[in-house]
């Protein structure tokens, strides 16, 4: 009807006048109420909009739910990944006035319309939760605009920290592959083999903390840590082994270490509870921090009943909030060990009081897995780690060594030390394109494997002064056939002159490590092992190689003509 759309024309005029007269009253009112959201507020003036932000429309202010453009600006965005302090999304409350509703407009912190410089992305976190409030005027606004603008010709842009360096980044030379044509340098033959059961044996390693013990090796399969010497007639003498109470376990690694008192070997183990296990190889007993839960009577007693098995109790090195796939030892300062976990997180840990003292995690870790770890050999202070996110992480613990020092005096509980968290790698490096599930250092070199069939070896160039900044430069690429799954472990002689690798199908490539293009020694195989290598083991001279099998067995290579072999 005419009338009735007369009628509808006039009632929207109605409320047209009505927000016209609202608006000015709106103008008009001061500014103390406004004021008043801004106190509450830090962080966003009161009369501020975030880059971008639109108020709602006239048509969906009668919407108790708003539009999309209204909904959309509701959603809290999450913070920048590389932007460890930066505060949550602030929350502006702007009153309507008509139909007397609130719309809330969730809006990101104020940032910079330009590339973040060093100084910005380094900011301290005191200063990174109360940001600088935004201008109150669009002079006031020109001018903060201007000052940034000159401040970002004084200051050369840098890329964010958390920038990841691919290979195209370093010295630009093409990498020397190795030949898989074997040049018999070292002619070696299979000698014995033992089986520890039917689980898989995941990790095998020789002692090289103690030049006493260096025919001492290790391995974990199952609940089970086992200690063997190698016999001069090719086959294997045991020791000792080690039964876990919780039959459950399944321990993924080891690593020697050395008590920082008397010098005794230790040796550390972990798995899927998350568990570290310390154990004194020559007192066959646990090591201080695993005795302090039971009586001197209890670990005599223990000690008579076991020559060759003792039992894990399951006071230990407690921490990690998944399984540990690795543990490493810092070969200058032996009662240090470090962990790497499916928690996405590593920890540094004294083995001689128990004390978690770093742990390398949050806005700049890992964002999977973290399956490989590995000391500088001679910057006590720097590691590596590797994992499930593809990329190798280089850190510093320079600024926190005081904590390191600190946990060796330390006489309250461990639970009780002020561990401290480290967030933000010197460098992340890109090399691979898949899981990386082992790194070592060579020298100031690194060789990380991924399953992509291959070893690399690559030198990072990092800037203590400027983290996030560098370069990295694929050196070399040692090809490993048939080794495309992961969790399977390469391994060095003592001074890293030799390379061996196990693939899925039961076979060892040994690589000459330090000559350019790489060299390839020998590749091993046993027509009985028909089962993935997944670690092996080479002796201190490389003269002795192991492998430790899925199937549960030690596979024994020792060198032919060499004087231990000779009889």
């Amino acid at each position: 009807m005419p009338g009735g759309r007369r009628a509808a024309g006039g009632g929207r005029r109605l409320a047209r006048a009505r927000r016209e007269a609202a608006t000015s009253e709106q103008e008009q009112q001061p500014a103390g109420e406004a004021a008043a959201v801004s106190a509450r507020l830090p962080g966003l003036a009161a009369d501020a909009r975030p880059p971008g932000a639109l108020l709602p429309t006239a048509d969906c202010r009668a919407r108790p739910d708003g539009c999309y453009s209204c909904r959309a600006q509701r959603r809290p965005t999450r913070p920048h990944a590389l932007t460890p302090t930066a505060p949550h999304p602030v929350l502006d409350r702007t009153s309507d006035f008509h139909n007397d509703c609130v719309t809330v407009i969730i809006a990101a912190p104020p940032q910079p319309h330009r590339n973040r410089s060093l100084r910005e992305v380094t900011v301290p976190v005191a200063a990174a939760s109360n940001p600088k409030p935004r201008p109150s005027s669009s002079k006031e606004k020109e001018q903060e605009e201007g000052e940034a603008a000159e401040e970002g010709e004084d200051i050369p842009l840098l890329p964010p920290i958390m920038a990841k360096l691919g290979p195209g980044q370093g010295l630009g030379c093409a990498a020397a592959e190795g030949s898989l044509v074997p040049s018999r340098k070292r002619e070696y033959k299979p000698c014995g083999k033992h089986t520890e059961g039917k689980r898989p044996l995941y990790a095998i390693g020789f002692n090289f903390m103690d030049a006493r013990y260096y025919d001492v090796f290790a391995t974990v399969g199952g609940n089970r840590v086992t200690t063997y010497r190698c016999l001069e007639n090719g086959s294997f003498g045991l020791l000792q082994a080690y039964v876990d109470e919780d039959k459950d376990e399944s321990f993924y690694t080891l690593s020697w270490a050395r008590d920082h008192v008397d010098g005794s070997p230790l040796l550390v183990a972990a798995g899927s509870n998350g568990i570290i296990r310390v154990i004194n190889c020559a007192t066959e007993k646990l090591a201080k921090p695993l005795l302090s839960m039971i009586s001197e009577s209890e670990v005599h007693l223990l000690v008579k009943m076991c020559i060759c098995f003792l039992v894990i109790h399951d006071q230990s090195f407690v921490g990690h909030g998944d399984s540990i796939n690795e543990i490493r030892t810092q070969a200058l300062k032996p009662s240090l060990i470090i962990s790497a976990s499916k928690d996405e997180s590593v920890r540094l840990w004294n083995v001689h009081t128990g004390i978690c003292i770093l742990i390398f995690a949050g806005a700049g870790g890992h964002r999977n897995e973290v399956l490989s770890v590995d000391f500088h050999p001679s910057d006590i202070e720097r590691f590596a780690s590797c994992g499930m996110d593809n990329t190798v992480k280089i850190w510093s613990m320079k600024e926190f060594w005081l904590y390191v020092d600190k946990s060796y005096s330390w006489t309250d509980l461990p639970s009780k030390f002020p561990t401290k968290y480290v967030q933000f790698p010197v460098l992340i490096a890109a090399v691979h394109s898949n899981y990386v599930d082992c790194t070592r250092w060579l020298g100031d070199f690194i060789l990380s494997k991924s399953v992509d069939n291959e070893i690399v070896l690559w030198e990072p160039k990092t800037k203590e002064q400027s983290p996030g900044e560098g370069s990295i430069d694929i050196l070399q690429k040692y090809p490993v056939p048939e080794c495309d799954i992961w969790f399977i472990k390469f391994s060095c002689d003592f001074h890293f002159n030799q390379l061996a690798i196990g693939n899925r199908e039961g076979k060892i490539y040994v690589w000459e490590v330090q000559s350019s293009p790489p060299v390839l020694i020998a590749r091993l195989y046993n027509q009985q092992c028909k089962s993935p290598i997944r670690q092996t083991a080479v002796s201190f001279d490389g003269s002795t190689i192991l492998g430790a099998g899925e199937d549960g067995t030690i596979w024994r290579w020792d060198e032919v003509d060499h004087p231990s072999t000779k009889h």
